[in-house]
């Protein structure tokens, strides 16, 4: 912790041990109010070398022995995401809250079926979708809620990035546990932005490709025409099949006003009608924050995930809720889950 508190720490543990969880472990170190208490994993061995470069007290290779600790209240999934509900139930039937990688899971119903079990056991769970944190996208999503953009025209996501070839082993690029590809893994994160500013499409259109990664499962590129409720129009691209990679593009054209969120950087800030705060916004620089994965997967850094954690810590000491919840993240799920469904029968699909 990088504070003291007059309360204890909040317990954390740890369900899983690949790159990710790395991040997690330096978040909940930095922390105001929480430590890290235990880990699990499979292997031994990687339980070992995990706790030992964390400074983890319990290591153990039992997700039930982790979950049954009293000194444990809030549980980290971070598990190949088709492999996020099995843990994540056992630590909401120990009582238990949660932080969950994304995606929460790769279908509706896996996510419903852990939704439920939260619900029924007033648990709450914080799903990582810490690009919200950023301060460009909170900027942003005000000027949405002011009204400032008027009618929104287009609302838009892309996400050209790069994984190399050597990326997609074990279990990325998969159906079974990485659930997708371009969209559900890297393009996630774009996507959960582009509906929490402009809402749910009611209709999609994609096609999806295996473009050069042909020796995985799922697609390394995908295009997508949307429809919104309101009769505005948008597009998603999402590949990581582009070298070098490029930063996250997510794009907001109203009538009143445009603005382009370059990875957590407005890159484009104007309007009809100028407010006094505006210079500032376009003069403010990238969040640090939020560094871009464009290039590589390890680029980021593991303060969005502080903030989102932080997040979580407050929220149990204030009793309010967390500012993403569950059913919050299932919408991109449910989103992403529809682009593929449209893929794959060639033709439009209702949401």
């Amino acid at each position: 912790m990088n504070a003291t508190t007059t309360t204890p720490a909040l317990g954390f543990g740890i369900i899983g041990v690949g790159m990710i969880a790395d991040y997690h472990a330096q978040a909940i170190a930095a922390a105001t109010g929480a430590r890290l208490v235990g880990i699990a994993t499979r292997s031994a061995e990687n339980a070992r070398v995990f706790a030992a470069k964390h400074g983890v007290p319990f290591a153990t290779t039992s997700v039930a022995e982790l979950v049954a600790r009293p000194d444990i209240a809030v549980v980290c999934i971070t598990t190949p995401s088709g492999a996020h509900l099995e843990p994540a139930l056992a630590a909401v039937r120990a009582g238990k809250h949660l932080v969950v990688e994304k995606p929460i899971e790769i279908t509706t119903e896996r996510a419903d079926e852990l939704l439920r079990a939260a619900d029924a056991a007033g648990v709450k769970i914080s799903p990582i979708f810490q690009a919200r944190f950023g301060e460009g996208a909170r900027a942003l999503k005000a000027a949405i809620e002011a009204g400032r953009f008027g009618r929104i025209v287009l609302a838009s996501a892309y996400v050209k990035w790069h994984r190399s070839r050597e990326y997609y082993t074990g279990w990325k690029g998969t159906l079974a546990l990485d659930g997708g590809g371009a969209a559900m893994n890297q393009g996630i994160h774009g996507i959960d932005l582009l509906q929490w500013f402009a809402g749910m499409p009611d209709e999609v259109y994609a096609r999806k490709t295996r473009r050069v990664y042909d020796h995985i499962e799922a697609e390394d590129t995908l295009s997508a025409t949307l429809h919104y409720p309101n009769g505005a129009l948008g597009s998603i691209e999402a590949t990581t099949a582009a070298w070098p990679g490029w930063s996250r593009r997510i794009e907001i054209c109203g009538e009143h006003g445009s603005a382009c969120l370059k990875d957590d950087h407005l890159d484009e800030w104007k309007f009809r009608e100028a407010q006094p705060h505006d210079d500032a916004i376009r003069a403010a620089g990238p969040d640090p924050a939020m560094a871009s994965g464009a290039g590589a997967p390890n680029a980021i850094s593991y303060q969005g995930h502080l903030r989102q954690i932080q997040d979580l810590v407050d929220s149990l000491r204030d009793n309010r809720p967390v500012a993403i919840d569950g059913h919050e993240a299932r919408k991109a799920v449910a989103l992403i889950r529809a682009l593929y469904a449209s893929a794959a029968c060639g033709a439009p699909v209702k949401l």
